[in-house]
This record gives C-alpha cells, structure tokens and sequence, in this order.
C-alpha cells in the first residue's frame, strides 16, 4: 500500500479494518459451530446441550438458551437458579440476559420465582419493545406468557448455607459483607469463585457465547448474583455491555466474578471493541482485565474477574484478574474442553 492510499484509507476511518485484516490473514482456518463457556464443573452439562443443537445446524441463539438453562434446573447449584443461595433476607433473586446475531437482546433482574430467567430474557428481547425488565414486573411478564413460576422456597443445601450466615454474620448490614466471612473479626476473603466455609462457591455466572454453522453469533449470561447479597443488588449478568455482549461482524464476549467491577468497565463489551481492533479474543480479554485493574477502587487481589470470548473466525480465549478461573470449549476438534486462564495476578 503506497503513502496516498494509506492517507486516503485513513481519512475514511478504516484504521480498525486495517488492523482487523492484517490480524485475521494469519488465520489458517474458520471454527465453526463452536461454544464456550465459563466454568468447567458446570459448563461440560450446558455445552453439551448446547452442541445438540449446533452440531445439527441449529442457531446460537437456541444454543445459548437450552446450553444455561442446564444450570437454571440445577437444584444443586449455589448460584443459578431458584436453588440458588438467597440475599440477605433469604430471598433468591435471579437476573439473566441474552443477545443475538441482529443486535436484539433481552434481560431480567431482581425477579422472584421464575423457573428460566433466561427464556424470561428472551421473551423480553423478542415480545416486547423493551431491553430490561426487573422485579415485579418482570415476573407479571412471566405470567403472561406462561413462563413457569414456583413457590420461592430455599434448597435444602441453599438453607443450610443461610442460616449458617445468619449465625456467623449476626446479620450484620454492612456492605459488601458478601467478600468476608465475619466481616468484623476476619480479613478473609471469599469473592468470586472464592470457597465459603461451608465448600460452598460464594457466587457464579454461567455465561456462554456461541457461532453456529452459519457464522452467526449469540450469547446468554444467568446467575442468582453473590450469595446474601443486599436486598435489591444487581450485578453485570443482566446488563448488556457488562455481562454479556455481542457484535456479529466481530465476536462475542461475556464475564464472571465480580460484578461490580465488570459494570464499572463495560467489560464484555470492552472486549469485543478490542477484538474489533483485531486483537486475539485472549488478548482482548487480558487488555480488558488491565483496564479494569486502572480504574478500580478495590484491592485487585480481594476480587475476581474473568471474561472468556470468541471471534467471527471461531477463535476463541479469555483471561482473569487472579488465578482459579476456568472454561469449557466445544466444537468438532475440541469435546467439552477445559481451559484454564492466565490472570493478571499471581
């Protein structure tokens, strides 16, 4: 390219597809279907549900829906679903969002009872002129389009863990008391994926991305939010640009940990943006990660962060703040695939 072509492509704003390009060439082949997602313990069940579809040429979007909707039915799983840890008046919340290759996306939040947030979040995206519903109104939204609610009782094993923070917490309203264990006596921290005394993970995501057959991308993001969370506390899962994003031209990403910091940085879709730049979706998540570590408030070593992506080539990747964050691939060359993170901290 000779000096006045490369002015002329410049003026025109073509600086991010020049890099994009001359990054992607080095691609020696497009992975197609593909699905990832965050947590190996969990995302072997939900990527196999969703590769039932991929793998017989259905679309991400109903991928991603059934993929999470396995730990949505999980009774046993601490942090998604109505078996879920509760908040701290020992009510499960729950928040899902969803995104497709159009651009459309849907979310639920702080909704009570309902079965499958998720298929909630999709129902908001595809029958209602709205992004976000939350609480009250989001569960009327259920019920009118006969999204199964039920009683919202405690899990047996989500009981025995409330009322074991009620004893060692004294019920103490201070905030964040969910990154400690005895807030007053002990500097212990138990974030995200941190372990409670009881072995219990303190709070998780299931977030997934996928491109199917057709090169088309979505992605789904579900979660009870950090257990005994304050009453009303929202975290990144259900806000687009946190929790989840997606970009057909480019990729998609979606994050777990702490969610505050997520929303602090437009985290997923931080990283799509530097994907768009032509990054690798590893490298977009480490360059996300270090922003991040710029801007925060908190002790980079007292949270977690994690952001897994792929891009429109089927490359896939991601990267954490502190060590411990996994997840699962799935496509023809890898089968349920564990993947651990490189992390800023050591």
């Amino acid at each position: 390219m000779n000096r006045r072509t490369l002015l002329k492509t410049l003026s025109l704003g073509g600086i991010g597809t020049l890099i994009f390009n001359s990054k992607s060439e080095t691609n020696k082949k497009t992975i197609r279907p593909l699905v990832i997602s965050t947590w190996h313990n969990q995302g072997v069940a939900a990527n196999t549900a969703a590769w039932s579809i991929l793998n017989n040429g259905g679309s991400a979007l109903d991928a991603v829906e059934l993929g999470v909707q396995q730990s949505e039915n999980d009774i046993n799983n601490c942090c998604v679903g109505l078996g879920a840890n509760p908040d701290r008046e020992g009510i499960v919340t729950l928040d899902a969002s969803i995104m497709d290759h159009q651009g459309r996306c849907g979310a639920v939040a702080f909704v009570e009872g309902v079965k499958s947030p998720i298929a909630l979040a999709r129902r908001v995206m595809e029958k209602t002129p709205h992004v976000l519903l939350v609480g009250q109104g989001a569960q009327q939204f259920a019920r009118e389009q006969g999204i199964e609610i039920l009683h919202n009782e405690l899990s047996d094993n989500a009981k025995k863990s409330y009322d074991n923070w009620l004893i060692k917490s004294e019920y103490q309203p201070v905030i964040n008391i969910e990154q400690s264990n005895k807030p007053a006596q002990s500097t212990k921290i138990t974030v995200p994926p941190a372990k409670l005394e009881s072995e219990e993970f303190n709070h998780d995501t299931i977030g997934m991305v996928a491109i199917d057959s057709n090169g088309n991308l979505s992605g789904a993001c579900t979660t009870s939010g950090m257990a005994f969370k304050m009453r009303g506390r929202v975290g990144d899962s259900p806000i687009i640009g946190a929790g989840l994003y997606v970009d057909n031209k480019v990729g998609a990403a979606t994050s777990s940990g702490n969610g505050e910091e997520v929303i602090r940085t437009c985290g997923s879709f931080l990283v799509v943006e530097f994907m768009r730049q032509g990054y690798h979706p590893t490298d977009a998540c480490k360059k996300a990660v270090q922003r991040l570590m710029e801007i925060t408030p908190t002790n980079p070593k007292s949270v977690q962060i994690g952001f897994i992506a792929i891009n429109k080539a089927g490359e896939h990747g991601g990267f954490s703040l502190n060590p411990g964050f996994d997840y699962t691939a799935t496509s023809n060359e890898e089968l349920h695939q564990k993947h651990v993170l490189k992390s800023m901290l050591k």
